[in-house]
This record gives structure tokens, sequence and C-alpha cells, in this order.
């Protein structure tokens, strides 16, 4: 299956698509209406908006320092998962996008990365949890959110993870703890974003990493593990190239999902179409 994530509400009709991805909430903090013939994405803890407008409402370090676009390795601002009011407008988002349509996806979550949060709020909830490990309560943190938005979504519920797949990555950085959060999710999407895709032996590399952690491959899709898809970058890459990131995607993902360029996606998937039936011989020799 193939689908489209995009902001633009046509591209998600478009027939080249098994499926499509709209972005409600983005990490900048635009919103849209949630749509009834897609999938639902909300940015969860990334919103740059919030973030200019309360910085109260970001993660700080130990040393005081923001998780912002003013630190090193932050491309967005992020938002303290411990805050309650923040928590429940997000939740509020996901009714809304349920109601339009039964599947949702979540996108961010998780803290900002491992040395966050230390806020007030954060540390006296931490001292005052059953915890004695900090980021066992950080993953208790993200794995209750997760539960809560998944009471709301009847349908498939949706998470992207982080693309790194390294044992304890994902738990050290963001608070996410996979085996748990499998009990909530029906499947994640790791994005694997590049420009070009001129080599691909680093999205096999990563993509077989996620085959282990989440103990699922299209091989054995019956094996009990989490399904996991594949977002690749559609903007501006070369229609070859592209096509060859897509045939090694599909090798160890469920699906494979195309980023932010629905025309150069569907003009893909046309080219990909073609080259099948070019390859096809039917009837018997003459």
């Amino acid at each position: 299956m193939y689908g489209v994530v995009t902001r633009n509400a046509p591209e998600v009709d478009w027939p080249e698509f098994d499926r499509g991805f709209y972005e409600v909430k983005d990490v900048t903090g635009r919103a849209a209406a949630p749509l009834s013939n897609a999938v639902n994405m909300i940015s969860c803890f990334g919103d740059n908006a919030a973030a200019n407008e309360n910085p109260e409402l970001v993660p700080v370090n130990d040393d005081g320092e923001l998780a912002t676009r003013d630190r090193t390795f932050f491309d967005w601002a992020y938002i303290c998962p411990t805050n309650e009011k923040y928590r429940a407008g997000l939740l509020e988002i996901v009714e809304d996008c349920a109601a339009e349509n039964g599947d949702v996806r979540l996108d961010d979550v998780g803290f900002p990365r491992e040395e966050y949060c230390y806020c007030e709020r954060c540390t006296r909830r931490f001292e005052e949890s059953e915890y004695e490990d900090r980021f066992a309560w950080r993953a208790s943190v993200i794995t209750e959110f997760v539960a809560e938005a998944a009471e709301r979504i009847p349908g498939r519920t949706y998470l992207t993870l982080y693309p790194d797949p390294y044992p304890g990555h994902l738990y050290r950085r963001a608070g996410l703890d996979i085996e748990a959060l499998s009990e909530h999710v029906d499947e994640f999407v790791v994005p694997l974003y590049d420009i070009n895709y001129g080599t691909t032996y680093w999205l096999e590399t990563i993509a077989k990493g996620f085959n282990s952690l989440l103990n699922w491959s299209p091989d054995d899709p019956d094996a009990g593990g989490t399904p996991f898809s594949i977002e690749l970058y559609a903007v501006d890459v070369d229609i070859d190239d592209l096509i060859h990131a897509t045939e090694v995607a599909d090798a160890y993902a469920k699906d494979v999902f195309f980023g932010y360029d629905a025309s150069n996606a569907a003009a893909t998937l046309r080219r990909m179409k073609a080259d099948e039936q070019e390859g096809k011989t039917f009837g018997g020799e003459s």
C-alpha cells in the first residue's frame, strides 16, 4: 500500500494513493480542520507557536536551557508532556479528528531529548511518583498520554517514531517504551528522509533495525510484533532515486508513504506501475 502525507486536502483523494495522511496540526502550530477522507495527523508536543507565545510550556534541562530551535539538535520547539492543560487540548484535537475519521496518527510524541525535562512540575511529579529511575518515570508519562489518545481513536492508531532503532535509544531519548506503547498502537511510522536517495544502504540498515526492534517484518507479518511503515521524503527528489528508495522500503515495511510532494510521489508510482506492466508477458510462446 502506498500513501501520501500532505497539507493539501485535495491530494488525499488522488487515485495513485491508497491512503492519505492530512496534517491537522503541524510543528509550526498551524491548525486545520480534520478531514473525513484522510488519516488526520497531529503534531503533539512539537509546537513553535505555543512555545513562542508561552515559554513556560517549554521543557528545560538541568541547566535551565529551553528545548527550542535556539538549541543545537532542535528543528522546532517542544512542549512539556506533563503540562495538563496542553495535553487536554491535544486530546480534544484527537477527539475532533476521530469524529471525522476513525484512524488517527500521532506525531512528535515524547520528551525532546534525554536531558529533558527538569521544570518544577516534572521534578515534583517525579519525586512524588513510585519511580526511582527518571527514565522509567518519563516513559510512564508518554505511555499514559498515548493510552489516553488511543482510547479516543475507534480505528487505527498510528504513532510516528524517531528513526533510531538502536536498543534503548528511543527509551532514553524520548521516553518511548516500545513494548508498553505497542499495547495501544496499531502501527508505527518511521520517517526516513533524504533529499536525493542517491544511496540507500543507510535506509536498509535503519529499516532492518526496526524489524528487529518491533519484532515484525513483511516476511512474517503474523509473528506477533507491531507493524511499521516507512515514510519517504518526496520533495524535488529524482524519480529514479525515489523508486529505488521505495523498492528498498517495500522490502522491510508494511507500507510506504510519501511526504509533502504529491505530484512527485504520484509520478513515481505511475512509473513503477508502468515498469511492472512492461515486464509482464501474456500468452504462450509463438
